[in-house]
């Protein structure tokens, strides 16, 4: 029998590690996590309970903005947003834990709800116990990152997992981070807890896989929706308590821009700076695995040792859930070439992301080649852009706002999408079709089903073959 052991069981990229290999006959499954609850990342504090959260403020926003519903907007009651967060996550959780436990019921699985750590012998040790493994798959996730700012000791901060849970707010935040998990942070502050945002952002513009159009118009949504102030090419230099004797009254924060230091104050620091895989105490120095940028391949395979795979937020290469499912997928499949003596698979996925923007009122969803993208790799294309108020359905819905570009090979191949509007993200899945597909712009229906958003979809298919038309005469 062929033994491995999955660390890291409950989260997705871990249960899909232990689906894939459980069928297999002379497979031995040893499954162990420390969660408590178990659940994964993504549903206890990532992706479920966050669009949760951002559900109930896109409803008061969309209420505040609205003038067809006059007077008061009613307030946000944020005991009752975390509660029926809370109810949901415990339910999604629950189901996955019931999947695992399932997986176990297994003669060829044993699950331990324990700590796992690798020793340099090859075996692992999972709670008090030592197991041989002939291959481990590492899927434990990811933690908040904390940035290298001095003073960052000495005040309170608090992060995306805290926000979840927050029932009240102070009255103003400043925030350090500007990437996905900022962008769809920010405007929950902003709306559901009424705070007066100032936001640090190291470039021209947020949104960094995006074409320049797409960063601007955030720039300015945030700025006219939102209120929130956004600092432009400013960089943070330290941050200090507000207070006398130990009191904490808020934070001061020095900002270096146009080469000038500023400061600003706030009553709460909130640290929206990314995430970093989560490997400590997990004994990869026992087997001199080292962990640079290089470490994990395209193979899922460890770089410093053959029978160590890694895969999801663990290996840090796209911290993405369908990511993880997919690298997942590979990782098991290689545990079984690499077995056999065969050359291993690799993983390279067709650019696929949403960011929940603008409280997921306006999301942004980008898949395949974006202009830049395409330019980097040297393809010949061209390129048409669509504004949302071109689209009458958008009006019809009171979310006007946002633009929508699409980039087609000049041999009719569409090589990407970018939506930046009011449900993206449900075309995401249907551009991800017709990319992945290799699909000619020229043989998609540019039939609107009236009226409904992908409206937006079907000017951006004739606008690119009237381009196309017009390149060829």
């Amino acid at each position: 029998m062929l033994r491995v052991v999955v660390i890291g069981a409950y989260g997705s990229a871990g249960v899909a590690v232990a689906d894939a290999l459980a069928d297999e006959p002379d497979v031995e499954l040893v499954l162990a996590d420390n969660g408590d609850p178990g659940g994964g990342l993504c549903i206890l504090r990532g992706c479920m309970p966050s669009k949760d959260v951002y559900s109930a403020a896109a409803h008061h926003y969309q209420t505040r903005v609205d003038d067809r519903l006059p007077g008061e907007v009613p307030d946000l009651d944020l005991e009752r947003v975390v509660a029926t967060k809370d109810e949901h996550v415990s339910n999604f959780a629950a189901h996955r834990r019931a999947a695992v436990e399932e997986l176990a019921e297994r003669e060829n699985v044993t699950f331990h709800h324990e700590t796992a750590t690798l020793e340099d012998d090859g075996s692992v040790q999972v709670g008090d116990e030592r197991v041989d493994a002939d291959y481990v798959v590492v899927a434990t996730g990811s933690t908040a990152n904390l940035p290298d700012v001095p003073g960052l000791d000495s005040v309170e901060y608090l992060t995306s997992a805290d926000v979840l849970d927050a029932t009240s707010f102070g009255d103003s935040a400043v925030v350090m981070g500007f990437g996905y998990i900022g962008l769809e942070m920010v405007p929950y502050l902003s709306e559901a807890g009424g705070m007066d945002v100032t936001v640090v952002e190291h470039d021209d513009r947020p949104l960094d896989e995006a074409d320049t159009p797409f960063g601007d118009e955030i720039l300015d949504m945030y700025r006219e929706e939102f209120d929130v102030e956004v600092l432009t090419n400013a960089h943070e230099q330290s941050v200090a308590p507000v207070g006398a004797d130990g009191e904490h009254d808020g934070v001061r924060l020095t900002y270096e821009q146009d080469g000038e230091d500023r400061q600003v104050e706030a009553d709460d620091l909130f640290l929206f700076t990314g995430r970093r895989p989560a490997l400590d105490g997990l004994g990869l120095d026992a087997r001199g695995i080292d962990t640079d940028d290089e470490w994990v391949g395209p193979s899922m395979q460890a770089r410093d040792d053959e029978r160590v795979f890694v895969v999801g937020d663990a290996n840090g290469r796209e911290p993405i859930l369908h990511v993880a499912k997919e690298q997942a997928q590979v990782a098991a499949e290689n545990v079984l070439r690499h077995r056999d003596g065969e050359s291993l698979a690799e993983y390279h996925n067709t650019h696929h992301h949403v960011v929940f923007s603008g409280l997921g009122v306006y999301p942004y969803a980008r898949v395949g080649h974006s202009e830049a993208a395409a330019e980097e790799a040297g393809l010949d294309y061209v390129s048409v852009t669509r504004e949302a108020d071109q689209d009458g359905v958008f009006a019809t819905k009171d979310a006007a706002r946002g633009l929508a570009r699409l980039v087609v090979g000049t041999d009719g191949t569409v090589l990407g999408y970018q939506g930046l509007h009011y449900q993206a993200d449900t075309m995401a899945k249907t551009m991800q079709v017709v990319v992945e597909g290799g699909m000619d712009v020229r043989a998609i229906p540019d039939r609107a089903y009236h009226p409904t958003t992908p409206e937006i979809l079907d000017g951006l298919f004739r606008a690119a073959k009237e381009e196309l038309d017009a390149s060829d005469e």
